[in-house]
C-alpha cells in the first residue's frame, strides 16, 4: 500500500461560530480515526465535491476544485474547520460534541447546512469500504537493497 501526501492550504478566516455536532457523527468521525493506521482519515464527499480531512483536533472540509499555489508549493484549500478537540470530555456518548466551527468562505454558512446531511452519508460508505479493505490489508515489510560483487 503506498502513502501519498496531500497539501491544504488554510485561507484567511472569515467568521466563526460555536455549536453542537449530533453524539453519532462525532462518534463515527472518531472510530473512522482510530481504526486508520494513518494521523488523519481523508472521507470523500462526492456530492458535494469536497473532501473531508478528520485528525485528532479538527475535520477540515476541503473544496475539491479549489486550487492556489504559494511558495511553489500547490495543494487544495479548506473552506470551514470543525475543531473538535476529539477528546471532548463527555458524561455520555450520546452527548452532542460542542465544536467551533471556523469559516474561510463566505458562502461556507450555506455549505454548513448540506454537510449536516451529506458528511454522516460519506462517513458511513467510507466506513464500510475501511472494515472490507482492513481484512484484506497485507502486511509488509521493506528492507534496504544492497548489490554486492556483481
Amino acid at each position: 500500500m503506498s502513502e501519498t501526501t496531500e497539501t491544504f492550504f488554510r485561507p484567511p478566516e472569515s467568521s466563526r461560530e460555536q455549536l453542537t455536532i449530533p453524539a453519532p457523527l462525532y462518534n463515527r468521525c472518531r472510530l473512522l480515526l482510530n481504526r486508520c493506521p494513518n494521523r488523519n482519515v481523508l472521507v470523500p464527499i462526492r456530492s458535494m465535491q469536497c473532501l473531508a480531512v478528520i485528525d485528532p483536533d479538527e475535520i477540515n472540509f476541503v473544496d475539491n476544485l479549489g486550487y492556489a499555489v504559494q511558495d511553489g508549493k500547490g495543494g487544495r484549500l479548506i473552506i470551514m474547520t470543525w475543531i473538535t478537540g476529539m477528546h471532548a470530555d463527555r458524561d455520555s456518548l450520546n452527548e452532542p460534541v460542542p465544536i467551533e466551527i471556523v469559516y474561510y468562505d463566505t458562502d461556507a454558512h450555506d455549505t454548513l447546512r448540506r454537510l449536516m446531511s451529506e458528511f454522516p452519508a460519506a462517513l458511513e460508505r467510507h466506513g464500510e469500504r475501511q472494515k472490507a479493505t482492513s481484512a484484506q490489508r497485507p502486511n509488509a515489510r521493506v528492507l534496504p537493497f544492497t548489490k554486492t560483487g556483481v
